[in-house]
């Protein structure tokens, strides 16, 4: 039996998996709110509690934080969690702990054709390294390095590197950032849930278009990005359009700079829980211009398959395979 979990700063997934006929079924799955739990052992606990389970194989966790020496302190929970404390709780030694990017990626291996749209016309079916970026909460990166027989999963912390503006708006849009982030203005900034909403704020402010009566009635808990994807999609209003054209024009270009970075002649794919939601604005001109528009190297960009995956599951399913393929069925071989 296979446990397997996506740990993020709002909601944990865990699931337990079982191999019938050479593919892993869900036998149990449960969704929690991380702020309910001081600790992540607590809610091993739970899990444990609600599904009667007495023993597990393996377990593997995407986890959205660095995980360092089988360590990670989650940057949005004040959890520390060590795959040492999870193999004495579990009683087993096959424990990995993956970011949720790279437990991502890997899941990325496994979906089926009709759970990918594809956006790039151009894009060849090549074997290499494959890209996997994901907007949603925050901006994940993450690399599937191909070794010419398999792929192995790198997670990155690259949602946190320097902005770089490729227009003249965009030069405004940093100068902007600069005054509310005077130490730092990373990609996730901007190309994240929260981004939506910041990009459209520096807009209004800017005096680009009027304030749409949907914006100005908003509650003080309703989700104000999704708002703004709302009435940009639905209503066509002239500043949430752009405030979503602006977010799909940095998230495109951003996707490049990681197709360059590490070589992803396998492909770009594109994750997380926001691009399914603005499809329309991901099929535009203007979103692969520039993710192509890379100078000198365009030419190669034009020839990189670009796809969005549709399935919201994506870093639990790479958690469970990896556990099987990596932590099970290889050490059934040794």
């Amino acid at each position: 039996m296979i446990l397997a979990g996506d740990i993020g700063g709002t909601k944990v997934n865990l699931a337990l998996y079982e191999l019938e006929e050479n593919e892993l079924k869900i036998i149990a799955q449960e969704q929690f709110a991380s702020k309910d739990y001081a600790k992540f052992s607590d809610l091993i606990e739970a899990f444990k509690k609600s599904t009667s389970i007495t023993k597990v194989e393996a377990l593997c966790l995407g986890i959205a934080g660095p995980i360092i020496n089988e360590r990670c302190r989650t940057t949005n929970l004040p959890w520390d969690i060590k795959a040492s404390d999870l193999k004495e709780q579990l009683n087993t030694n096959k424990v990995k702990l993956l970011n949720d990017l790279e437990a991502t990626a890997y899941g990325m291996l496994y979906l089926k054709d009709d759970e990918f749209i594809s956006l790039n016309p151009t894009g060849r079916e090549t074997k290499g390294n494959i890209a996997v970026i994901a907007a949603g909460t925050g901006l994940g990166e993450a690399i599937l390095f191909f070794d010419g027989k398999d792929y192995h999963p790198i997670g990155t912390e690259g949602g946190h590197t320097d902005f770089a503006p490729i227009s003249s708006t965009q030069d405004e849009l940093l100068t902007w950032l600069r005054r509310r982030y005077p130490g730092h203005v990373s990609y996730e900034r901007i190309v994240s849930g929260a981004g939506i909403y910041t990009i459209y704020e520096f807009l209004l402010e800017s005096g680009f278009a009027k304030e749409p009566q949907a914006m100005l009635n908003i509650k003080e808990d309703e989700d104000k990005s999704a708002m703004v994807s709302q009435c940009a999609l639905n209503n066509k209003d002239p500043l949430c359009l752009e405030a979503l054209r602006l977010f799909a024009e940095i998230y495109a270009a951003e996707a490049g700079n990681l197709a360059l970075k590490c070589m992803s002649l396998g492909g770009v794919y594109i994750g997380g829980g926001i691009a399914p939601k603005i499809l329309p604005i991901l099929k535009s001109d203007y979103f692969l211009n520039s993710f192509f528009s890379k100078g000198r190297f365009e030419e190669m960009l034009r020839g990189i398959k670009l796809k969005v995956s549709l399935n919201q599951e994506t870093a639990l399913l790479g958690a469970a395979r990896f556990a099987f393929d990596k932590l099970v069925y290889l050490n059934k071989i040794d």
